[in-house]
Parts: C-alpha cells; structure tokens; sequence
C-alpha cells in the first residue's frame, strides 16, 4: 500500500462482498405494516413460495441467468420482505457487475433485517468503502466485527478505511490484529507499515516492510514506501538502493525524486541534481524535484561565498515555478523571500 498516494479501498482479490435499496425496503415494510394480518397457515405457505423463489434464483444465477434470478428475487421479496437471503443473493449479483449503489443498497437492507448477521454487515461495509463512504465503512465494519472480532478481512478493512480517512492511531489495533490473524499476508503488512509510518514509528514500518517484501511480487508502491521510511531514520545509502530496484520494475518521476534527496543528505551534491533534473525530464511539474533542483543550486551559490548569481537567480526560478504548481509549500516560500533580491 503506498502511503504517499493515498490510499485507494481494499482490491476484489483480498475482500468479499450483498441486497434492495433502503428506501424501498422501507415502503416494503410499511406496507406490510398496513396489511390485514394473514392466517398463519397463509403465511407459512407465503415463507415457503418465497424461498422456493430464492432457490429457483440461484439456479438461474448459476446457468447465468442474472436478469432472471434478480425477477425471481424481487417477486421473493415482495412475498416475504424479511427474506435477508434474497436481498443478499441480490447484492451479490449487484457486486459482481460492478452495480455498487444497488449492492450497497441490498446489503444494507440484509443488515438491517438481521443485525447479528456478520456477512450482511461486513459485506454492507465493504460496498461503503468501495462507494468512498468511509465513516459509514466504519461503523459497518465495526458492527460485524462485534459479531466476529477475529474476522481477518474486516479488521484489515478497517484499518484501511481508518487510514483513509487520515485517522492512523484509530486504525492502529485492527492493522496488528490483522498481521496478528494471517502473519503471512503481504497486504497486511503493508497496510500496518504503513499505518506506523503514518504515526512516526518508521523502525516498525521499515520491519513490516521488509517482511511485506519477501512474501509478495516487489511493488513500486512497497518499495517506494520502504524508502521513505528508511529515509525517515537516516538510513539513506538503504534508501536509494531501494529507490534503485524501483527504478528496475517502473522510471517515475517519484523514485528519482527520492534518489535525488537520498544523495543530498549523503553530500552528493552532482549526484543528487542529475537524480532531481531526470525526475523532471519525465515530468516537468512534479514540484518537489523542481524544489530539490532550487534547493541544490541554492547550495552551489552559498558555497561559492554568494558569488555564484547565476546559480541564485536559476535556484529561485525554479523554486517559484514550484510554487506556481503548489503554492501551499511554506518552506519554499521562505527560501524564494531570502533568496529573491
């Protein structure tokens, strides 16, 4: 997982997924509501049509039959619209072709009809976070968690969404319990290396890491996110070694960046502005390379005894044209203020 660009939701591969909308399940229920009170002998034979319905279904479904198996599962529903198993045999169908809201809306139905029914409200909160509704995420994957609190997707789940939303402390618990439950999983140890970088711990996040890497394919991501940590505790010789095996797998603009500032603090000054200036030749706006340009010119000019102008008045465009790209860069708006004149 790749700390420095967010964080996007858990892939298909390491979740599972859900049933009828809200909205509608509640004009269902009202109307059940409002209806003569049936014979128990109707109502009972009511339960047994709709889950012959449910199973007709999911014999469509697997012939292929979706349009059919979503008719078979409404009329279910409309016959009984306490019927969990149809609303998530809907969702399901949903999800897999990639029709979230409704799946959202299915699974969330389930979930209200049967809250002690872990796959309703795991699957529920899975749909949120693929939706990008974190904080509602949260409180679905919470809820299934109070049911099945050793579940290793939904902790890892809710770790992520915690992290997404910018809360690393909150999903510190679920990140270890998730490494506690599969120590063997990459994906979860990325996602607690990352979550201790997030709080500072870049000891912790280097070992998770390290282990991330020798139980899965080598990422840019994960090799990028090793770097900066390895940075963050002065290990840079480390660090740009990383950084040079992400060069091997993908040339960004990111990984000569940081090649770039592993080399400055290891006093390579040459070194790090031809890092920085190919950084820039892949992209010319990718600002921190151009501010590691200014900032190793602004080097030169100090070091020549405030002679070498030339090298000032480049630093200083440089670090302007920066600013132009990201102008909320306070550091670099100093630097232009004393260096500009």
């Amino acid at each position: 997982m790749n700390t420095r660009a967010g964080s996007n939701p858990p892939t298909r591969s390491t979740l599972r997924g859900a049933s009828i909308a809200l909205a509608a399940l509640a004009m269902v229920v009202c109307t059940a509501c409002s209806s003569p009170k049936r014979a128990p002998e109707q109502a009972e034979r009511e339960s047994i049509e709709s889950h012959s319905l449910v199973v007709q279904a999911e014999q469509a479904r697997a012939a292929g039959q979706d349009e059919e198996a979503l008719r078979l599962l409404s009329q279910a529903i409309e016959e009984n619209p306490t019927l969990t198993v149809a609303y998530m045999e809907m969702g399901e169908i949903y999800e897999v072709r990639g029709e979230n809201a409704k799946a959202e809306q299915n699974y969330g139905a389930a979930a209200s009809l049967e809250p002690t029914n872990f796959d309703a409200q795991y699957k529920h909160g899975y749909m949120l976070h693929i939706l990008n509704r974190l904080s509602e995420a949260v409180s679905a994957y919470l809820r299934s968690l109070a049911i099945r609190p050793n579940d290793f997707n939904a902790n890892l789940n809710l770790a992520t969404a915690y992290f997404q939303l910018n809360e690393p402390s909150q999903a510190l618990y679920y990140a270890e319990t998730a490494v506690r439950l599969e120590p063997t999983s990459g994906p979860a140890r990325v996602n607690l290396g990352a979550v201790y970088a997030a709080i500072g711990r870049h000891d912790d996040a280097v070992r998770q890491y390290e282990a991330a890497s020798e139980l899965m394919d080598l990422s840019p991501e994960l090799l990028l996110n090793l770097a900066e940590s390895l940075g963050k505790i002065g290990r840079h010789r480390e660090m740009e070694n990383t950084l040079n095996a992400v060069l091997e797998l993908e040339a960004s603009a990111a990984a000569w960046e940081r090649i770039g500032f592993a080399r400055f603090k290891q006093r390579d000054y040459s070194g790090a502005m031809a890092a920085f200036q190919e950084a820039v030749a892949i992209d010319d706006r990718h600002y921190p390379a151009l501010n590691g340009l200014g900032v190793c010119l602004l080097n030169r000019y100090l070091k020549s005894e405030r002679k070498d102008e030339a090298a000032r008045k480049e630093a200083v465009r440089l670090l302007k044209r920066s600013l132009q790209i990201n102008n909320r860069q306070n550091q670099i708006i100093e630097l232009v203020s004393r260096f500009d004149s």
